[in-house]
């Protein structure tokens, strides 16, 4: 077992606990020795080692055998080598979770009354001390004020709460941190190459976050990687064998939150699903990726990308306003404890995702720094997901400077106006013969005649905008959206595509694009094809393809609510009381996420 042969035995082995060594080195060295000691901390951090190296330290010989206390124990004298052995007759452990009546610690009493046997000092190191019943307390407090010159005591607990005051202020206590990530995987690198096991970097990662600062545990979890991996330690084989999904799939759980679109978020969910992760340990990595992003917001300086993941991950500081990262950070962290509550922790682990898209809707507009207008306009995935029963979008992750660079949307001409062919016809399987046909020839040949309601899978990979079919589309959406004729996919479907070619018939062909996959189905398309004939057209026929729409209505909710928040930080930054406060602390800002309009 890899914790008990790399236990340390002397102070210079020691990882992660800088400030007791040094201590302990100090009082060693000076001779300034207290009576009793009380080391404090969780599991597997070195409370028991500690105790250990300290009673070698009081009763080192030297490897001539005539050394004495020294803040370095040689490691082969008697006394070092039957304290490593557990079998040094003056050095007595007690666990006081089996132990702990004042029988026991009655006979611990009585034995303090003699000398060492062969030793300096007689040690009396008591494990788990707070598990000591009240009277046991009570009849060691004497001994323990007043110990014999030659008797030190040693007690150690993970609940120092539970202690008595009048036991905590007869001890020197020392407080053991547990261990940074970073530090457990330097020594498990340490101890991987002394056992000749080849090990990826990724691994160690995450056996060192895994063990939660306890360096016993991280050694134990090596132990298994070990035997899991076949004598190697792969990322791909330690992920499996924690439950952790790789980095990628928690991106994309992060970019889909970011984006605020209902489908994408349940897509990575079921990813997730699929890959085998366990919601809990998703949940973590979230916090974990969250705490990072929240620090580079707050301090740039401190986003330093350690490994490829981590530029990824940073890339996203300026996808979350402040204030709904500490939001998802706080439903991240406590929805933990309520995967436990469903019998089913996969729905756990979406219920607290969506919460997110619940209270985020409505909230303010993400820091300014975010790419420009034209690139988030020419990307398919900032396609917008809409909002309840209200047939409100949620919002893009757009800064407002950015939407307000936005080109004012012309009017819509007569009915009577051809509508001329968009951009990327010359792209589609069809093309327009003559720029003089009317407008119920600009529907590409691909059309059918006949009244139908298709889906097909044409492919777009050019973005399209004709803002003329792009206004009648919005007018037909929010007319059906008032009369309550959208919901659900239908209400998506409506809200995200935009009209690529129109045919007024009759009977009316009207030709719709839309990027998800998911919404371009029959049934959904069949269904807002009998929501538009009747509030529309009674002649429509509708078709849904794939494309890469630029304007649609929910992008044009998105703009809005962009430009009334803009307005709305300018008339703040106007506002004279303001400017006054502004100037009379030289510290004072303003932070645009908590500014919303009226």
């Amino acid at each position: 077992m890899l914790a008990r042969k790399y236990r340390p035995r002397n102070f210079a082995q020691m990882a992660g606990q800088e400030h007791v060594v040094k201590a302990l080195t100090n009082a060693l060295e000076q001779q300034r020795l207290h009576h009793a000691y009380l080391f404090t901390g969780t599991r597997g951090i070195g409370k028991t080692t500690v105790s250990r190296i300290l009673a070698k330290s009081l009763n080192c010989t030297g490897p001539d055998g005539l050394g004495g206390i020294t803040s370095s124990p040689c490691g082969v004298c008697d006394a070092c080598t039957a304290i490593d052995a557990d079998r040094y007759v003056d050095y007595v452990e007690l666990d006081a979770a089996s132990n702990r009546s004042i029988e026991e610690v009655r006979d611990l009493i009585e034995r303090a009354a003699y000398k060492p046997a062969v030793g300096r000092f007689k040690v009396f190191m008591i494990d788990e001390a707070h598990q000591l019943t009240r009277d046991a307390f009570n009849a060691l407090l004497k001994t323990l004020e007043e110990p014999p010159e030659y008797l030190k005591f040693v007690l150690a607990t993970t609940d120092p709460e539970k202690m008595l005051p009048t036991v905590l202020s007869r001890c020197l206590q020392f407080n053991l941190r547990p261990m940074a990530p970073e530090v457990v995987t330097e020594h498990l690198a340490h101890v991987l190459a002394a056992e000749s096991v080849p090990a990826d970097d990724g691994a160690l990662r995450l056996l060192g976050r895994a063990a939660r600062g306890s360096m016993r545990d991280a050694l134990s979890l090596t132990d298994q990687a070990i035997a899991y991996g076949g004598g190697r330690l792969t990322e791909s084989g330690v992920e499996a064998m924690l439950g952790v999904v790789g980095s990628g799939l928690v991106l994309q759980l992060l970019k889909a939150l970011a984006s605020r679109e209902g489908l994408r978020v349940v897509e990575a969910a079921d990813a997730l699903r699929a890959a085998g992760g366990s919601p809990a340990s998703v949940l973590e990595q979230l916090a974990q990726r969250l705490q990072q992003i929240a620090v580079a917001q707050v301090v740039p300086a401190t986003a330093i990308a350690v490994t490829p993941e981590d530029v990824e991950f940073l890339a996203l500081t300026a996808s979350f306003a402040s204030d709904e990262l500490q939001l998802l950070y706080s439903l991240v962290v406590h929805g933990r404890a309520e995967l436990a509550l469903v019998s089913d922790d996969h729905s756990g682990l979406l219920m607290v995702l969506l919460r997110y898209l619940a209270f985020a809707s409505g909230g303010p507009t993400p820091p300014a720094a975010l790419p420009a207008v034209p690139e988030v306009r020419s990307s398919a995935a900032s396609a917008m997901a809409v909002q309840g029963q209200r047939g409100a979008p949620l919002r893009a992750p757009a800064p407002p400077s950015a939407q307000m660079a936005l080109p004012p949307l012309p009017t819509l001409a007569s009915a009577a106006t051809p509508a001329p062919a968009p951009a990327s016809t010359s792209t589609s399987t069809s093309t327009s013969t003559s720029t003089s046909t009317p407008a119920s020839a600009s529907v590409p040949a691909t059309v059918p005649a006949e009244a139908t309601v298709a889906s097909t899978s044409v492919e777009r990979p050019e973005p399209f905008c004709d803002p003329e079919l792009a206004e009648r589309w919005d007018g037909a959406v929010r007319k059906m959206a008032a009369a309550g004729a959208l919901s659900g996919l239908v209400r998506e479907l409506a809200w995200q595509g935009s009209l690529e070619s129109v045919a007024d018939g009759p009977p009316a062909r009207w030709r719709l694009a839309v990027a998800h996959e998911s919404l371009r189905s029959a049934t959904v398309a069949d269904r807002l094809a009998e929501a538009l004939r009747l509030h529309v057209d009674d002649t429509l026929n509708l078709q849904v393809v794939h494309g890469d729409p630029q304007d649609t209505p929910a992008r044009r909710d998105a703009a809005q609510r962009a430009r009334r928040q803009a307005e709305a930080e300018q008339a703040i930054r106007n506002d004279p009381l303001v400017q006054e406060l502004l100037q009379q602390y030289g510290t004072a800002r303003l932070v645009p996420g908590s500014v919303k309009p009226l």
